[in-house]
């Protein structure tokens, strides 16, 4: 089954879209605007969407993206507050609800493969913290970023473990504790997102990422991932003797033995039928 058919074959849902938008290419679209919440239905569809290019070799690399002005503005207020009637107080669906987007995040730092958010509006609450959690970031002018639950009583507990790992402690308890919208010249001067184009170059822009990536060796790309995510944690002694390891693994794979020779025989690797990106 080819990445479309299976892609295809996924629960359609009118507030989320999952499409192979060029070879190799899982494209996610947040459907529902103006806000683009994370409702439960779109929670169900990103999971599949997410486990569906975890097992499938032919999707390189996943974008993330929405429709409208606001990129997303968070979990759905309505229907979480819809939960204060039950016998808990609503403590048990909260409690799920916050712990199946957790998930959903980790599962994205966890995919083999890499995850570029494509951003043109506004981000906020868990809508920043999908942004934080993808690998990359592609804003465009009008973009900006808040962790803004505070306005509403709500801290932005789970958020706050994306962005603290994204942007300096400092700016993070700032839009944490003040509930500041940060434009996205500081999102990108603080690391949140790579780079600022015009919104009419966004796609083109997101496209040339995409090319770089499909141009490299989606095993070595899938063990740099995982090396790069599970170091930060580490202190320095352990971070080197991790990567050492990590790159005395790489060295003994055939992408590595082709690319150093095609690059010591001044040729164009051979990466044995992968997509070039050309």
């Amino acid at each position: 089954m080819t990445a479309e058919t299976a892609i295809a074959e996924m629960p359609q849902s009118s507030v989320f879209h999952a499409e192979i938008s060029r070879p190799g290419v899982l494209r996610i679209t947040l459907a529902n605007p103006p806000a683009n919440t994370l409702s439960e239905g779109v929670l169900d569809a990103f999971q599949a969407a997410i486990e569906q290019a975890a097992s499938d070799d032919d999707i390189r690399v996943v974008v993330i993206a929405a429709d409208g002005r606001i990129f997303s503005a968070g979990h759905d207020l309505k229907q979480l507050t819809a939960h204060r009637s039950d016998a808990d107080g609503g403590h048990a669906y909260f409690k799920s609800v916050f712990g199946r987007s957790a998930v959903i995040m980790s599962d994205l730092r966890a995919l083999s493969k890499p995850v570029i958010a494509e951003i043109d509006g506004l981000a906020t609450a868990a809508g920043c913290q999908l942004v934080a959690s993808c690998d990359m970031a592609i804003a465009s002018n009008r973009a900006s970023f808040g962790a803004n639950g505070v306005d509403f009583g709500l801290f932005c507990s789970t958020p706050m473990v994306a962005l603290s790992r994204n942007v300096p402690r400092k700016v993070a308890l700032e839009m944490l504790m003040t509930g500041e919208i940060i434009d996205v010249e500081r999102a990108r001067e603080n690391g949140l997102v790579n780079c600022v184009v015009e919104p009419e170059q966004l796609h083109a822009e997101t496209d040339k990422i995409i090319d770089r990536l499909l141009a490299r060796p989606a095993r070595v790309l899938a063990l740099g991932k995982k090396a790069f995510y599970r170091q930060l944690n580490m202190d320095l002694a352990d971070a080197y003797l991790f990567a050492t390891q990590t790159i005395a693994d790489n060295m003994l794979m055939d992408e590595a033995e082709e690319g150093i020779g095609a690059f010591l025989g001044k040729r164009q690797p051979d990466w044995g039928g992968e997509r070039s990106g050309d």
